[in-house]
């Protein structure tokens, strides 16, 4: 006769209980991912004891405080990631996204008796729970832009359940604890994040964008029909696991569920700010972050205020493709590689999946990625029979990268220009600092008007003068121009329209 091995029994509720209590205390001063392991296994410890819902949500309480600490400590070493991100970085961040997806479920678990007609004990009020367990969600989600990956699968279904069972039960207009957010307000914060394209952002951008949305004090309203006098309308199926569509692009099914919201104050908002900072008001009285103060932070402004109050539809249709590409990343290595054309060391390789008139997606196949950030510029040449003429690379914009695991990356290129000429640029007043490095983007109608000067972000400012360009293209040529207005800024780089400067 076979003896089957025994399975251990589970520990006994108070053993469970004690063991949380004691490693807790122990815990209270370790905040580094190095914590989040044990912390994940405490949580899924407590999930094995039998105890009643209002000890159950004490303990999920300390768990969750802990949690904080880690996050947010967590949250610090996302500030400036080059994308993919690594492996060991992954894992680490894989075993917080699973502290916080268990915690989110535990805490609807401990809402299920608000629900149950046999049961009349409301233990406490259910705004804590609903409001802990969207913030393990925002977690979640702001985790997984810093990292340009996907949210996991049903997590905005979890979030948009969050907020119908708030409003089912009453409580979404309550301010939180010490007058806190709203239920309403952590909600609509999410969304406003998600619709602004977090994958068209660095990590420190996306920073920015979630400090400038809870500092905002501006409130979103939920409505059951749209406001048709808006431009910045979008709309949210609380059924599909997404967060919201622009209703210029996308236009919903007859479904009486369905929530529309306006973005176009905050869109307003955003380039009053843009005209403030300008004039030189400092972001500290406007209530804004430090970040807003440099270029990088303006050009973000500038975004929001179009992503929000001006979406657009898609200009051009996308092509399907198959066919491979190298890619130059940086200003620095475009300038060399367009002087020296076939000096292409340096380029990584990538397979062109669609493409358009104004851009390209790819998908990395080999190569060095390091360094490799959203809104750098960026230089294509396609390879084989899509080969235009050797030498001619195309200048384009990184505008959105997705990576899902750390072999993998994919890209987004706005097409700047067909060409590029390398030139440097020196003011007369600070011609003892160097000359710097700029390319030169041809005027090419209709895709570019006018002549343009890409630089280094910070270099120079709107209509500066006299300024000395040396252009090696075919001939050495030495331009005396003036920069007018700003076309595109990031953290990396800026893009001037230039003219030359005939005044004395």
């Amino acid at each position: 006769m076979i003896t089957l091995p025994v399975s251990p029994s589970p520990p006994a509720p108070e053993t469970i209980i004690q063991n949380l209590l004691d490693w807790l205390a122990l815990a209270h001063d370790h905040t580094g991912a190095e914590n989040a392991n044990e912390l994940y296994e405490k949580t899924l410890l407590l999930r094995q004891a039998p105890i009643p819902t209002a000890q159950r949500i004490k303990l999920l309480d300390l768990l969750y405080n802990q949690t904080e600490c880690v996050v947010n400590a967590e949250l610090e070493t996302l500030s400036e990631i080059s994308l993919p991100a690594s492996r060991k970085l992954r894992q680490r961040m894989k075993l917080v996204l699973d502290l916080l997806a268990t915690l989110t479920q535990d805490y609807f678990n401990t809402l299920a008796e608000l629900f149950d007609p046999e049961c009349k004990n409301t233990l406490r009020s259910p705004q804590l729970s609903l409001r802990r367990a969207m913030a393990a969600i925002a977690w979640q989600i702001r985790i997984n832009h810093l990292l340009a990956s996907p949210p996991s699968l049903g997590l905005w279904q979890q979030l948009h359940s969050a907020f119908r069972n708030a409003r089912r039960l009453g409580l979404e207009r309550i301010p939180g604890p010490r007058n806190s957010a709203s239920i309403q307000r952590i909600y609509t914060d999410i969304l406003l994040a998600a619709i602004a394209q977090p994958a068209s952002f660095s990590s420190a951008e996306l920073e920015f964008i979630n400090s400038y949305i809870e500092q905002n004090p501006q409130e979103i309203g939920l409505e059951k029909t749209p406001a048709l006098n808006k431009k910045g309308l979008f709309w949210i199926d609380p059924g599909k696991d997404f967060p919201a569509h622009a209703l210029i692009r996308r236009i919903p099914a007859n479904d009486i569920d369905i929530l529309y919201f306006s973005c176009d104050a905050l869109a307003q908002g955003a380039a009053n700010h843009i005209a403030q900072l300008k004039q030189g008001i400092p972001a500290s009285s406007l209530g804004l972050p430090a970040f807003a103060e440099t270029h990088a932070g303006q050009g973000v402004l500038q975004r929001l205020n179009t992503l929000w109050g001006h979406p657009g539809k898609r200009k051009f249709p996308r092509r399907r493709q198959s066919y491979r590409a190298h890619l130059c990343v940086g200003l620095g290595k475009l300038w060399q590689l367009i002087k020296s054309p076939t000096e292409a060391s340096e380029a990584s390789e990538w397979m062109v999946t669609n493409e358009s008139p104004d851009g390209y997606a790819l998908m990395h196949i080999s190569g060095d990625t390091n360094g490799l950030h959203v809104g750098d510029i960026v230089a294509l040449q396609p390879l084989g029979e899509h080969l235009e003429t050797p030498g001619t690379w195309h200048v384009c914009l990184i505008r959105w990268a997705i990576s899902e695991n750390p072999e993998h990356i994919e890209l987004g290129l706005e097409l700047l220009s067909p060409r590029a000429i390398a030139a440097e640029i020196a003011h007369p007043s600070t011609l003892s600092a160097g000359k710097i490095a700029a390319l030169i983007l041809p005027e090419t109608p209709p895709l570019r008007r006018f002549e343009s000067l890409v630089i280094p972000s910070g270099t120079l400012k709107e209509n500066t003068r006299k300024i000395i360009l040396i252009v090696e293209d075919k001939n050495l040529e030495i331009r005396e121009i003036c920069v007018t207005h700003l076309v595109e800024q990031t953290s990396t780089i800026e893009i001037f329209n230039v003219s030359p400067d005939y005044l004395p």
